[in-house]
């Protein structure tokens, strides 16, 4: 039979991998017969993704992203324990929203530190001569905040959307080695952001929720639907895939 997506023995770095989106994925690329190495800073909720896992051979790595001058050591214990690698799926990332009035350079430094400038970082530090296998494939998870604007939504929009436009050149660049590196774009998913924003905007059956389902209308995604997508371009059927920003969102930025 015939797999389009078949990561059988592929050695994936992960970054956020203790919870949501990042864990799923991180199942769901085990179930497709890869290696992960997981990276995230809470050791306890790390082992209990390394136990959702199929297959043998995943390891984990603590670090805490935000500490950008460690990324490269990370880096150099995972090669070391593994080898070269195939790919990497940057799912690290934290949101801080607050009015304009309110916003200070630490929280802003902060928020593009975990993700933007670790996701170059990390990237420069894998693509290094004997870090990677030929083939290798990155991906991101930016966001719709990236095209479509919020209130109090600044620091965290801004830092998407610098992941996009980072990808567009980083594209280019590494395509003389063979690595092709895109992201995904995900609208409302069915996680803590998700209940969080249903807490503050009056509820499943608040106009706020209301007025989002019409615009994604598709309803709410899971984030297996989001790691679906990871799971495509990780494999050698998105060979002819590079520089792109792919919308997993239900329809959101067709309005």
């Amino acid at each position: 039979m015939f797999n389009l997506v078949d990561l059988t023995g592929k050695k994936i770095v992960l970054t956020g991998a203790s919870q949501g989106i990042g864990r799923d994925t991180a199942v769901m690329l085990s179930k497709l017969g890869a290696k992960m190495m997981l990276i995230a800073r809470n050791e306890a909720k790390l082992q209990e993704t390394i136990s959702m896992l199929e297959g043998e051979g995943h390891k984990y790595y603590l670090l805490d992203i935000n500490e950008l001058e460690k990324i490269e050591a990370c880096v150099k214990n995972i090669v070391d324990d593994v080898g070269a690698v195939d790919g990497l799926v940057y799912a690290a990332g934290i949101n801080n929203d607050r009015p304009l009035q309110l916003f200070k350079p630490g929280v802003v430094s902060n928020v593009l530190n975990v993700n933007l400038c670790g996701f170059i970082e990390i990237i420069r530090c894998l693509t290094k001569k004997k870090n990677f296998n030929p083939g290798m494939r990155i991906v991101g998870i930016s966001s719709t905040s990236a095209i479509k604007g919020t209130k109090a939504h600044v620091a965290y929009s801004a830092s998407k959307a610098g992941m996009d436009g980072a990808v567009r050149c980083l594209a280019r660049e590494l395509s003389e080695k063979g690595i092709c590196v895109n992201t995904v774009a995900p609208g409302m998913i069915r996680t803590d952001m998700y209940y969080k924003y249903l807490e503050g905007n009056g509820g499943i059956e608040g106009n706020s929720n209301r007025g989002l389902l019409s615009r994604q209308y598709l309803g709410i995604g899971e984030s297996q639907d989001v790691a679906a997508a990871i799971a495509f371009l990780l494999s050698e059927s998105s060979r002819f895939i590079t520089g792109i920003c792919l919308p997993v969102d239900g329809g959101l930025t067709t309005n």
